[in-house]
């Protein structure tokens, strides 16, 4: 099927905008055109932007996703770049995990510092974290 550039943006819920975007961006080929010069779409575009938008959904930035479209369009060894690929995307997810777990464990101890009287002139979070506990 071929799309007009609103029908494909209707079709995958995306706006006009991005699609500009990711041909800009080099994540979508230059679209052929009709006569009059619209730009005509078709169902591979419709799959590689969902690809795009699933691949945005798991964390992936849009120059991750370029590179990930990279290993998409080779014909050899894609399945296992695409698995060093998501591996190394599991680590820097695990990385972010334990980061934020440290953060959580630093505020709730934060927390505990402050007595259940609210209306103290002074704030024992704001002690603690100003000298620097």
């Amino acid at each position: 099927m071929r799309y007009k550039i609103s029908e494909l943006a209707e079709r995958c819920s995306v706006n006009k905008e991005t699609i500009r975007y990711y041909e800009k961006m080099g994540l979508l080929s230059e679209p052929s055109r009709t006569d009059s010069g619209y730009r005509v779409y078709s169902d591979d575009t419709v799959t590689r932007i969902n690809f795009i938008k699933q691949m945005k959904d798991l964390g992936f930035s849009l120059a991750e996703i370029n590179k990930l479209l990279g290993v998409v369009d080779k014909d050899c060894e894609r399945c296992r770049d695409m698995y060093d690929f998501v591996s190394g995307k599991i680590d820097e997810i695990q990385d972010k995990i334990r980061y934020l777990k440290r953060i959580e464990h630093m505020l709730m101890n934060l927390k505990e510092c402050c007595p259940d009287v609210k209306s103290l002139q002074e704030c024992p979070i704001i002690e603690t974290v100003m000298n620097g506990k």
